[in-house]
């Protein structure tokens, strides 16, 4: 059961790893490009993570700390990065 799950959240999360990099290099202006990273890249990453933390934990009989901690500070951190791109975007183009 728990394989089938793992195996879910590792294709959900290269899906979406997927579409955001096609979106980074597809979409025409900087705002734009700057969405599909943060926004699909970080929910891919994020399930990778989780499945990687998901096996660790049942394989090892501990939980995975290493992992939630990488997840945590990616959701953390990816919209902070990405305001603060945008901000700077917004202040050069005046």
């Amino acid at each position: 059961m728990f394989e089938i799950i793992i195996s879910i959240l590792i294709l959900l999360g290269a899906f979406f790893t997927l579409v955001g990099s096609i979106g980074l290099v597809k979409l025409p202006d900087f705002f734009t490009r700057l969405h599909a990273p943060t926004k699909a890249t970080t929910l891919g990453v994020g399930a990778i993570l989780v499945a990687s933390s998901i096996y660790f934990s049942v394989t090892t009989d501990e939980l995975s700390l290493h992992e939630i901690l990488i997840t945590f500070f990616l959701f953390l951190t990816a919209p902070i990065s990405a305001h603060m791109m945008a901000k700077a975007a917004l202040h050069l183009k005046k």
